[in-house]
Protein backbone atom coordinates (compact mmCIF):
# COMPACT_ATOMS: atom_id res chain seq x y z
CA UNK A 1 0.00 0.00 0.00
CA UNK A 2 1.24 3.67 -1.03
CA UNK A 3 1.69 6.57 0.70
CA UNK A 4 1.05 9.93 -0.95
CA UNK A 5 2.62 12.87 1.00
CA UNK A 6 1.29 16.29 0.45
CA UNK A 7 1.73 19.81 2.62
CA UNK A 8 0.00 20.70 5.24
CA UNK A 9 0.15 24.19 3.96
CA UNK A 10 -1.25 23.94 0.17
CA UNK A 11 -1.96 20.54 -0.04
CA UNK A 12 0.50 19.92 -3.07
CA UNK A 13 1.71 16.60 -3.62
CA UNK A 14 5.15 16.16 -2.57
CA UNK A 15 5.94 12.90 -4.78
CA UNK A 16 7.82 11.48 -2.26
CA UNK A 17 7.86 7.52 -2.28
CA UNK A 18 7.64 5.05 0.04
CA UNK A 19 10.59 2.89 -1.51
CA UNK A 20 13.18 5.97 -0.34
CA UNK A 21 12.01 6.17 3.18
CA UNK A 22 14.31 4.91 5.52
CA UNK A 23 13.30 2.46 8.50
CA UNK A 24 12.43 4.29 11.67
CA UNK A 25 14.65 2.48 13.31
CA UNK A 26 17.86 3.28 11.16
CA UNK A 27 20.35 5.14 13.41
CA UNK A 28 21.38 8.90 12.59
CA UNK A 29 23.14 11.70 14.38
CA UNK A 30 20.59 14.32 13.78
CA UNK A 31 17.71 11.59 15.53
CA UNK A 32 14.77 11.20 14.40
CA UNK A 33 11.62 12.53 17.09
CA UNK A 34 8.22 13.66 14.75
CA UNK A 35 10.33 13.07 11.35
CA UNK A 36 10.52 10.77 8.10
CA UNK A 37 13.67 10.38 6.53
CA UNK A 38 14.02 9.62 3.14
CA UNK A 39 16.72 8.74 0.63
CA UNK A 40 16.28 10.56 -2.40
CA UNK A 41 13.25 13.17 -3.53
CA UNK A 42 12.06 14.69 -6.50
CA UNK A 43 13.96 18.31 -6.16
CA UNK A 44 11.58 19.93 -8.70
CA UNK A 45 8.96 20.15 -5.48
CA UNK A 46 10.88 22.04 -3.46
CA UNK A 47 13.66 24.86 -2.93
CA UNK A 48 16.50 24.36 -1.43
CA UNK A 49 17.97 27.00 0.85
CA UNK A 50 21.35 27.03 2.93
CA UNK A 51 21.66 28.00 6.72
CA UNK A 52 24.95 28.47 8.30
CA UNK A 53 24.40 29.20 11.99
CA UNK A 54 27.10 29.64 14.33
CA UNK A 55 25.44 28.94 17.71
CA UNK A 56 25.75 25.98 20.34
CA UNK A 57 23.21 23.31 19.16
CA UNK A 58 22.37 19.86 20.37
CA UNK A 59 21.69 17.00 17.97
CA UNK A 60 21.57 14.33 20.52
CA UNK A 61 22.42 13.62 24.23
CA UNK A 62 26.41 12.80 23.26
CA UNK A 63 26.50 15.20 20.54
CA UNK A 64 26.30 18.94 20.08
CA UNK A 65 28.29 21.31 17.67
CA UNK A 66 28.93 24.78 17.67
CA UNK A 67 28.84 25.45 13.76
CA UNK A 68 25.28 23.60 11.95
CA UNK A 69 25.36 24.01 8.63
CA UNK A 70 22.62 22.36 6.74
CA UNK A 71 19.75 22.90 4.09
CA UNK A 72 16.54 23.85 4.30
CA UNK A 73 13.81 21.91 2.29
CA UNK A 74 10.91 24.48 1.52
CA UNK A 75 7.50 23.56 -0.59
CA UNK A 76 7.81 25.13 -4.28
CA UNK A 77 3.94 25.96 -4.13
CA UNK A 78 3.98 28.17 -0.94
CA UNK A 79 7.16 28.23 0.37
CA UNK A 80 6.46 26.57 4.15
CA UNK A 81 9.34 24.50 5.89
CA UNK A 82 9.13 21.08 5.48
CA UNK A 83 12.15 19.65 6.47
CA UNK A 84 16.26 19.58 6.90
CA UNK A 85 19.06 18.29 4.32
CA UNK A 86 21.56 16.33 6.45
CA UNK A 87 25.01 14.47 5.14
CA UNK A 88 24.69 11.92 8.06
CA UNK A 89 22.86 9.42 5.53
CA UNK A 90 24.30 5.77 5.00
CA UNK A 91 28.21 5.87 3.97
CA UNK A 92 28.95 6.17 0.45
CA UNK A 93 32.18 3.81 0.21
CA UNK A 94 32.98 0.89 2.22
CA UNK A 95 36.26 2.79 3.50
CA UNK A 96 37.77 1.80 7.22
CA UNK A 97 37.70 5.86 7.71
CA UNK A 98 40.84 7.41 8.18
CA UNK A 99 43.95 6.21 9.47
CA UNK A 100 41.63 2.86 9.70
CA UNK A 101 39.87 3.94 12.82
CA UNK A 102 36.55 3.20 12.13
CA UNK A 103 33.56 4.95 10.64
CA UNK A 104 33.88 9.18 11.14
CA UNK A 105 33.26 12.46 9.62
CA UNK A 106 35.91 11.97 6.94
CA UNK A 107 34.21 9.84 4.88
CA UNK A 108 31.66 11.11 2.79
CA UNK A 109 27.59 10.09 3.75
CA UNK A 110 24.74 10.04 1.68
CA UNK A 111 22.32 12.81 1.66
CA UNK A 112 19.10 12.41 4.13
CA UNK A 113 15.96 14.24 3.80
CA UNK A 114 14.17 14.69 6.91
CA UNK A 115 10.63 15.48 7.04
CA UNK A 116 8.39 16.59 9.93
CA UNK A 117 5.54 14.81 10.42
CA UNK A 118 3.84 18.27 11.05
CA UNK A 119 4.47 19.23 7.50
CA UNK A 120 3.43 16.68 6.21
CA UNK A 121 0.13 15.16 4.97
CA UNK A 122 0.16 11.40 4.56
CA UNK A 123 -2.89 9.65 2.94
CA UNK A 124 -2.86 6.27 2.31
CA UNK A 125 -3.92 4.85 -1.62
CA UNK A 126 -5.93 2.24 -2.01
Amino acid sequence: MASIYSCTECGSNLNLHTTHLFPPDFYFEAGNKGTLSFAAVDATKFKFEKENKIRPFFETVDYWGIQRKRTKIKCHSCGRLVGYVYDDGPPLTDSPGQFHFGPSQVIPRAPRYRFKYKALRITSET
